[in-house]
């Protein structure tokens, strides 16, 4: 089986969060946690993994780094 992008999960404290998410986003986030499962690992519940998703997907945006690496621009306008 291929590599997913998300291997493994840190133990955080739980943070509550609530959304609405579409229908199909939902069935491949319930999709994605059972095929982390299927990897040999425990059930995963699928809320769990919205933060790591969220968290690796603004660690590899290259702009967003660059933005966040850029000082604060000053409100001159």
């Amino acid at each position: 089986m291929s590599k997913l992008k998300l291997a493994e999960l840190q133990d955080d404290t739980p943070v509550k969060l609530t959304i609405e998410l579409p229908g199909p986003v939902h069935r491949d986030l319930v999709a994605y946690a059972e095929a982390l499962s299927g990897e040999g690992g425990p059930r995963m519940e699928p809320a769990r993994l919205v933060v790591p998703m969220l968290a690796r997907f603004m660690s590899t945006d290259r702009v967003f780094a660059r933005l966040k690496r850029a000082p604060a621009q000053s409100s001159r306008r």
